[in-house]
């Protein structure tokens, strides 16, 4: 295993058995692995060289796990042993670390222990919830099966969590675009103005002295502006690190928000509805079920309610009546989950949940993103424009007095 954590990846040329030049990538833990993987597979290696990585060995994403999830099930569906998986997996993938990532876990694999121990030493990567749908699937002898619904969670997931993202970052991006542009039209433009103005010898209109103000307070205490800026963002993520109660604080609020609040709710109970789903046809008890669907709503508020479920349902309470109780769940989710639990079948049920809260999410996000176009160009106007009627209003004022 040690090997396989600083696996590297080569660069070779060599001479095939007909005496044909091939080129190739391996990932090995030395040139003398390369050499000896090559003789074995009836290669004449000529020129090996480790593969320089100029920007860093980058990082693995959700997004990577998902792939790779993907990328395994559909090779074990296949039929390809899981060892050969990882080996195409590792060396096909461009990503450094998600390359030691993938060589590591066959190396234990190969060391005799179990997949889902395997991916339990890397928790950074693959959570409870990943570790338990796979011993879920050792233990059924049925990883393959097992194997799709993960991948099938992970993209479902990792699809909602980047329409929350654009959802939270578009009108983010028009306040920062907007403070961008107002900063440099006060930093850069309003002084030549004002230079020129100096010299008119006449009064200027209240607006105009007003920009003219702002700019010189910009301009004088701009530097002081910004450390409080950064100082209270700092703060600010230090504190939400930090906090129980501040993080729950902060749920709570966003839950509470026009528009956004409506699509942070629907995105949870999405991820709560995938999440169940998954966990109750892996066979997973509903108890132990409901741990890990807490984690994985996305929100404190979710979160808590549904550990709440989980005490209740522990005691024979009904899903469907834990829910109803919370109130934090919708009157269809909560039916759709009765009829679930009375037919037996709460792992479809709760599929066809996340999969109607899944595509109500994306028609909000759609929608908010549509209203939010001409909202920008709103702003923006009446920002640009407002600084330029003010830098023109005493041009306008000289040429009626001169008329």
């Amino acid at each position: 295993m040690a090997d396989a954590t600083v696996a590297k990846q080569f660069n070779w040329e060599g001479t095939d058995r007909r005496g044909k030049t091939i080129k190739g990538k391996t990932m090995a833990a030395s040139e003398a692995a390369v050499r000896s993987e090559l003789r074995r597979q009836g290669v004449m290696p000529n020129k090996i060289r480790k593969q320089r990585n100029w920007f860093g060995e980058g990082k693995v994403t959700p997004l990577d796990i998902a792939i790779f999830s993907r990328q395994l099930a559909t090779m074990m569906t296949s039929g390809v042993p899981l060892v050969q998986s990882f080996d195409i997996i590792g060396t096909g993938n461009d990503n450094r670390a998600m390359q030691k990532l993938v060589m590591s876990v066959k190396a234990s694999v190969e060391g005799g222990t179990s997949l889902a121990e395997s991916l339990g030493q890397h928790p950074l990567y693959f959570d409870d919830l990943y570790v338990n749908l796979v011993t879920a699937g050792e233990q059924a002898g049925a990883l393959e099966t097992l194997l799709e619904k993960i991948a099938t969670y992970k993209e479902k997931t990792e699809s909602i969590k980047k329409k929350i993202k654009k959802a939270i970052m578009y009108p983010a991006a028009v306040v920062v675009v907007a403070f961008i542009v107002t900063a440099i039209l006060l930093i850069f433009v309003i002084p030549q103005f004002e230079s020129m103005f100096s010299g008119f010898g006449a009064d200027l209109p209240g607006f105009t002295l007003l920009v003219i103000n702002v700019s010189l307070f910009v301009r004088t205490k701009g530097i002081v502006i910004a450390i409080g800026i950064g100082a209270g963002v700092a703060a600010f993520l230090y504190v939400k690190k930090r906090s129980a109660k501040f993080r729950h604080f902060l749920d709570r609020t966003a839950l509470k928000l026009p528009i956004i609040g409506e699509i942070l709710n629907k995105a949870a109970l999405a991820r709560f509805a995938r999440t169940l789903s998954t966990m109750f046809a892996a066979g997973v008890p509903l108890v132990e079920a409901l741990q890990s669907v807490a984690g994985a709503t996305g929100n404190i508020v979710y979160e808590k309610t549904t550990l709440k479920m989980k005490e209740e349902v522990s005691t024979g309470q009904r899903l469907q009546r834990s829910m109803e109780d919370s109130g934090l769940f919708p009157n269809m989710a909560v039916q759709m989950i009765a009829i679930g639990e009375e037919s037996g079948s709460l792992d479809q049920m709760s599929a066809k949940v996340a999969d109607f809260y899944e595509e109500e999410v994306d028609n909000a996000v759609d929608s908010m993103s549509s209203l939010l176009e001409p909202l920008i160009m709103g702003i923006l106007g009446i920002l640009v424009g407002g600084l330029v009627v003010a830098m023109y209003l005493p041009i306008f004022k000289m040429a009626q007095v001169v008329g």
